[in-house]
């Protein structure tokens, strides 16, 4: 066996770690913004009348 097949990158590794924690934050936020401002159901976009001239 290689002695390379057993390093690890911690750049990497701290990298994906950091990535996973802000993205478990990211979810905490989206989920305490959709309770306290549910999003309704999708509304239809009304028409625009034509402009005057």
């Amino acid at each position: 066996m290689n002695q390379d097949d057993k390093l690890i990158d911690l750049n990497t590794e701290r990298a994906k770690r950091v990535h996973d924690l802000n993205e478990k934050r990211l979810n905490e936020v989206r989920q305490a913004f959709e309770q306290a401002m549910p999003l309704g159901k999708g509304k239809k976009k009304p028409k625009n009348k034509p402009k005057k001239r």
